[in-house]
C-alpha cells in the first residue's frame, strides 16, 4: 500500500457527496448515534461495488451502456426522492432532543441504497484500484480486496467525523426553526444538484 493510494482515497472520500450529505443530515436530525449508523450504512453500500470490481462485473457495467444507464437513472430517481422527502416530510430533518433508536434500520437501508445506486462508484473501483495492483501480482484479487477494505475504512472514519461535526452543531439549531428550514432546503437542493450531475454523466 502506497502513500499515493492513501492520499488519493482520502481526497475522494472527503469530497462531499451524497453519502456525506446523508450522514450529516442524520447527525443534525438525531445526533451522533444516528450519524454513526448512517456512516456505517454508507460504508456497507460500498461492498456491492467492491465485489463487482473484484469479480469483473464492473467491466460489464463500463462497456454496457444499457446497464450503466439503468443503474444511473435509478440513482437519480432515488436522489430526487430523497430531496422530495427532505422538503415534504419535516421529520426527515427535524432536530429533536429525543434520538429514537427505532429509526436505525431505516437510516442504514437508506444509506446503503445511496451508495448502491451510484454507478460512478463502481466505475471508480474499476478505474482506480487496478492502478495500484501490479499486473505481476500473484494474488491480485486478494490485493484488490485489501485496498478496497482500506478505502471502506477511510470512508467510515471520514463520514463519522462529518457526522459528529453535524451532531455538535445540532443544539445550536434546535431553537432556531428558520435555520432548520434553511438547512432542510439546502440539503434538498444539494440532492437535486447531485442527481442532475449524475444524470448528465457518461459511461
Amino acid at each position: 500500500m502506497t502513500l499515493e493510494f492513501l492520499l488519493t482515497s482520502l481526497i475522494v472520500v472527503a469530497t462531499p457527496g451524497t453519502g456525506v450529505l446523508y450522514t450529516m443530515a442524520a447527525g443534525l436530525s438525531r445526533g451522533a448515534r444516528a450519524s454513526v449508523i448512517a456512516a456505517v450504512g454508507c460504508t456497507l453500500g460500498i461492498l456491492p461495488h467492491m465485489i463487482a470490481a473484484s469479480t469483473g462485473l464492473a467491466a460489464l457495467l463500463h462497456t454496457s451502456a444499457v446497464a450503466f444507464q439503468t443503474l444511473k437513472y435509478l440513482g437519480v430517481a432515488y436522489l430526487l426522492y430523497l430531496a422530495w422527502t427532505m422538503l415534504r416530510d419535516k421529520g426527515t430533518l427535524t432536530v429533536d432532543r429525543d434520538t429514537a433508536p427505532r429509526s436505525a434500520a431505516r437510516v442504514v437501508v437508506s444509506a446503503i441504497l445511496i451508495n448502491i445506486l451510484n454507478p460512478k462508484l463502481t466505475i471508480f473501483f474499476f478505474a482506480f484500484l487496478p492502478q495500484f495492483v501490479s499486473t505481476t501480482e500473484p494474488r491480485a484479487l486478494l490485493r484488490m480486496i485489501e485496498l478496497s477494505a482500506v478505502f471502506m475504512l477511510l470512508t467510515l472514519v471520514v463520514f463519522v467525523v462529518y457526522g459528529y461535526f453535524a451532531a455538535a452543531i445540532r443544539n445550536h439549531v434546535i431553537s432556531r426553526p428558520r435555520i432548520l428550514t434553511w438547512m432542510r432546503r439546502t440539503f434538498a437542493a444539494a440532492f437535486v444538484a447531485l442527481g442532475a450531475r449524475l444524470a448528465f454523466t457518461n459511461n
